[in-house]
């Protein structure tokens, strides 16, 4: 059984939207042949597939006379068939969203499972969501509806309806020429076609047909969406991924297959933040990573800003000006309250609730730069760990060879099966053993003025004393320490932030301090073996010196000899 359903409009200044058949009757001061079909309803004009020509009324005043100049009368505002497809095609920037907003019409309508299937020749889009009848399609084909604002909540799962504006089915015109739809209610089943190039051939007629089914008592209730004729081929990679984006996948009792592959949400691997922001209109939440440095990446930088599950875009903030740090920041912000444009691609940047948002946004941004600063503060320890300790066994290769510069006398190598101090490696020639070197905090330091220096008791010269480690003075909770020992004796190095207008390095009894805010230590430290050796050639000048401060050529003279041998292959 075939019908005719009426493709109508709604204005959005409220009332119910309405749409109809055949028979409905002509408004006010219209007369029209039998073929078209006119309905006024308040401040809503209702247009029926028009064939023909309307004349005023022959009841209402003649146009100039006093009693047209005295009395109000009525313009019908009409649309033009082919801006609606316009309006469908150029909805949205890339056709592939056409396909995101199928499946959230599915969201919409409580299904639990979309399936879509891409060919060559065609894109299948099958859901088993509640399903339509003849009031649900008419007000499917009610474009500009506000059904979804007048009930925004699903009546199944109270899921936050994503459609507003009611024109996005007509997205499917901008990768197909025709789209069919095939729904089942309850005992209600029936197909609509829609041939864009048909639909023109009809000049002012605005019905689309309609075909009745016998129910399939097999199948559930839900809808299926047939885009054929298509334009452009689309990969199956790409609209997963876009679905992934602009899909609330995470949705409980909602899965979404693309070709039999389930889509799942995107996961980052990296130090994950959860962030909260209470605002006037609503909460703002989600979840932000720093990622590794070896993941960071220039592609699909910035946050992801997220309305009802939905990504609307991707946004950087301030973060635009942290330089190669912003490529390692990824994330998802969820503000349901924040207002978007008619085609979803962003938002109305100068309402209340925008402006809100970024403020709650700023706060967030702030605490997330915190965190990465720590971060980088860890990581940049860890490197520059490694290089110290390299610095540190090279030099003690080279006073190794060279006793007679070392300010502690001859180095000392223990015996093969002992822990106490042996022969030298000079002396006695025996194979070099790896330098014992200890990693060490500012806490682990003994202050200069510490209770235990100054106490005196009775039962104090009964107990050993310990050797107290030397006082990091100047020592930060970010510094990196390092102790090389020679037998009883040794050094300690401290790389620490003194500041760019600080010495380069200076040294405190046998504590050597190295800036590392110092412009020549940030130059050097870029390359790996450039910064081992410049801290390397700091650390011998200020033991070169030790030896014999008085002459700073034969300072010189000794360094180079050390540096030499430390870094003779």
């Amino acid at each position: 059984m075939e019908f005719e359903l009426t493709l109508a409009f709604s204005s959005m200044g409220g009332g119910e939207g309405l749409t109809g058949l055949k028979g409905s009757a002509p408004p006010q001061h219209i007369n029209v042949d039998n073929n078209a079909r006119f309905r006024y309803l308040d401040d809503y004009w209702f247009l029926y597939y028009l064939r023909g020509k309307g004349t005023l009324n022959p009841d209402s005043p003649p146009e100039g006379s006093a009693a047209m100049s005295n009395k109000s009368s009525h313009l019908t505002i009409t649309v033009q068939k082919s801006h609606i497809l316009s309006l469908g095609e150029r909805l949205y920037e890339q056709s592939i969203e056409l396909i995101r907003e199928l499946v959230n019409n599915a969201y919409d309508a409580d299904a639990t499972r979309v399936d879509v299937t891409i060919s060559g020749k065609e894109i299948v889009v099958a859901d088993n969501g509640e399903g339509m009848n003849m009031e649900g399609l008419q007000q499917y084909f009610n474009v500009g509806s506000d059904e979804k604002l007048l009930h925004p909540k699903s009546p199944r799962f109270r899921r936050d309806r994503i459609g507003q504006f009611g024109i996005g089915k007509f997205a499917s015109l901008a990768a197909a020429s025709r789209f069919e739809i095939t729904t089942q209610k309850g005992d209600f089943t029936a197909r609509v076609v829609f041939d864009k190039a048909r639909w023109l051939e009809q000049g002012d007629s605005w019905v689309i047909p309609l075909t009745r089914l016998e129910p399939d008592p097999n199948r559930m209730d839900g809808t299926t969406v047939r885009l054929v004729d298509l334009k452009r081929v689309f990969k199956p990679e790409d609209v997963t991924q876009r679905i992934a984006e602009g899909v609330p996948i995470r949705a409980k009792n909602f899965a979404v297959y693309v070709n039999r592959y389930r889509v799942t949400p995107r996961k980052w691997s990296g130090n994950r933040i959860p962030v909260m922001e209470g605002t006037q209109y609503g909460i703002i939440h989600g979840e932000i990573v720093i990622l590794p440095a070896y993941s960071a990446s220039t592609q699909n930088m910035g946050i992801e800003i997220k309305v009802k599950g939905v990504t609307v875009r991707r946004e950087l903030f301030s973060m635009a000006s942290w330089g190669k740090a912003a490529t390692r920041i990824r994330g998802e912000i969820h503000a349901d309250f924040l207002p978007l444009t008619s085609d979803r691609s962003g938002f109305i940047e100068d309402s209340a609730e925008f402006e809100t948002f970024l403020k709650g946004i700023e706060k967030i941004i702030a605490g997330i730069q915190k965190v990465y600063q720590q971060l980088a503060s860890k990581q940049e320890n860890r490197k520059v760990s490694r290089a110290l300790k390299e610095a540190l066994q090279r030099i003690h290769q080279a006073l190794s060879l060279n006793p007679e510069l070392s300010p502690f006398g001859v180095v000392p190598f223990a015996e093969k099966g002992r822990q106490d101090a042996g022969e030298t490696a000079v002396e006695a020639g025996t194979k070099k053993e790896e330098p014992e070197t200890e990693q060490i905090t500012a806490e682990d330091e003994m202050p200069p003025d510490s209770d235990l220096e100054n106490s005196t008791g009775a039962d104090s010269s009964d107990k050993p004393q310990k050797d107290r480690k030397p006082s990091l003075r100047l020592a930060t909770p970010n510094s990196v320490v390092k102790r090389l020992k020679f037998g009883d004796a040794g050094v300690t190095c401290c790389l620490d932030h003194l500041g760019e207008d600080g010495p380069e390095c200076m040294t405190e009894g046998t504590i050597i301090y190295i800036n590392r805010d110092h412009p020549l230590y940030k130059r050097e430290s870029k390359k790996k073996d450039a910064h081992i050796l410049n801290i390397a050639r700091l650390i011998t000048q200020e033991i070169s010196l030790m030896k014999n401060s008085a002459n700073p050529r034969e300072a010189y003279n000794r360094q180079s000899k050390l540096l030499r041998d430390a870094f003779m292959e």
